[in-house]
């Protein structure tokens, strides 16, 4: 994608949905297969994957030549993990363990140079002036500030992390899945209102899909990890049928 970080603000801002896919893998391999899929974007995580932090600039660079946008879901919230990814390559981060509105504030002004904001200027590798910034809603604390967070200026989007999400609220039952998903669909709803973007993390394309009908245009298609032990078990178990049957 020619445009970036800022075709993905407008797409965005129009209503228009993105489709991307999420990095558990390391290398700059890894991040060029992906992006060459079509992807509009591809987060690459540093708070569960296995990327290292010295792998960005490369795993990034390959991403942007492949045709999509390089994001970076941080290691944390804290100032120094939030720059770090920015100088290295990523064109925006997906930020975890954010508190509520007052949180969102702090982490949106170390992502912007003064007199913004207090990123540091030191950028070694690729980047934006102004990345992409979406913070994650996985906290009770953060749903019970949602529309004071969807008020937060400079705030590119709200991605939700159901499985944190859930343990926060104590919904992690099979018997509370529908209650969860009702809970979901209101952060979709109520960000939709407010006219800022939201996506919701998502395993598969259907999963995906369900959500983008409801209005969600951040819309993260599969996990490179599940998607590759997925079809790898799929076409082991069609060999091992065959030389059976």
């Amino acid at each position: 994608m020619a445009g970036g970080e800022a075709e993905l603000r407008q797409r965005w801002s129009e209503g228009r949905p993105c489709h991307g896919l999420w990095s558990l893998l390391p290398g700059a391999v890894t991040g060029e297969v992906l992006a060459r899929t079509g992807a509009d974007y591809v987060v690459v995580d540093l708070q569960h994957g296995a990327t290292a932090e010295a792998e960005l600039p490369g795993t990034c660079a390959a991403i942007t030549a492949a045709g999509s946008v390089p994001l970076v879901r941080t290691r944390s919230s804290l100032f120094p993990d939030l720059g770090r990814p920015l100088d290295l390559g990523a064109r925006g981060v997906i930020v975890p363990n954010v508190r509520d509105a007052a949180h969102t504030r702090e982490i949106v002004a170390a992502c912007r140079y003064a007199p913004a904001g207090g990123r540091s200027i030191g950028r070694l590798s690729g980047g934006a002036d102004e990345p992409l910034v979406l913070v994650m809603v996985e906290a009770a604390s953060m749903l019970a500030d949602l529309d004071a967070v969807l008020g937060v200026p400079g705030v590119d989007g709200v991605y939700v992390g159901p499985a944190d999400l859930g343990l926060s609220l104590q919904l992690t039952g099979d018997d509370q899945r529908d209650e969860l998903r009702a809970v979901l669909s209101s952060i979709i709803a109520r960000a939709r209102a407010a006219g800022v973007p939201v996506g919701v993390h998502a395993r598969s394309g259907e999963e995906a899909a369900g959500y983008a009908a409801e209005g969600a245009t951040v819309v993260t298609v599969a996990v490179d990890a599940g998607s590759l032990a997925e079809a790898t078990a799929q076409q082991l178990g069609v060999a091992r049928g065959a030389a059976t049957g």
